[in-house]
């Protein structure tokens, strides 16, 4: 019940935002923004978002959800995030958390997890401090292997350790 109204109060804010910049909130554009919402995966790439979308409204093309995506970039109702795979991802840009937000990337697989623990507070008050500089947002990425990937490349390595004991005894 609580994640509803969640979601509710986040689509009013986002709808209020529209209207706000002089927009109109089309049928379309609010189905789009609704798939962010109700969206699992966080991480949106515009496929992603055609795929999500297309299973409600058919008739909404992709050349519709870039051109959207674009339009609520700039309205900065959604953030784009390069993530270095060549496909520009979306999220919902939510100024509640925007500032405690960071991305840990997979680099086998390319899985985006978030966390949400501002360690560089102290970074930004040394840069206030010394450098007379006021940050008012960051983003953190950290590239590594997630614990998938981290246990299948262990167990390919330990084949290949156990192939290559195998091969060495055969040739003794």
């Amino acid at each position: 019940m609580e994640r509803l109204t969640n979601m509710n109060t986040t689509l009013e804010k986002l709808k209020e935002r529209i209207k706000d910049k002089k927009y109109k909130l089309t049928t379309q554009r609010q189905t789009i923004l609704q798939a962010f919402i109700d969206a699992e995966e966080k991480h949106l790439s515009a496929e992603d978002v055609y795929g999500l979308v297309k299973k409600v409204a058919p008739d909404i093309g992709l050349a519709t959800i870039y051109r959207t995506l674009d339009l609520f970039t700039e309205l900065d109702l959604l953030k784009r995030l390069d993530f270095g795979d060549g496909r520009n991802r979306y999220e919902l840009n939510d100024e509640e958390f925007s500032h405690f937000h960071h991305h840990l990337i997979c680099v086998k697989c390319g899985c985006v997890k978030e966390f949400e623990d501002d360690m560089l507070e102290t970074l930004e008050s040394i840069i206030a401090k010394k450098l007379n500089f006021k940050t008012i947002d960051h983003q953190l990425k950290v590239y590594g292997y997630c614990g998938d990937c981290q246990a299948k490349m262990k167990e390919e390595e330990e084949r290949l350790q156990a192939q290559k004991e195998a091969e060495q005894e055969t040739h003794a």
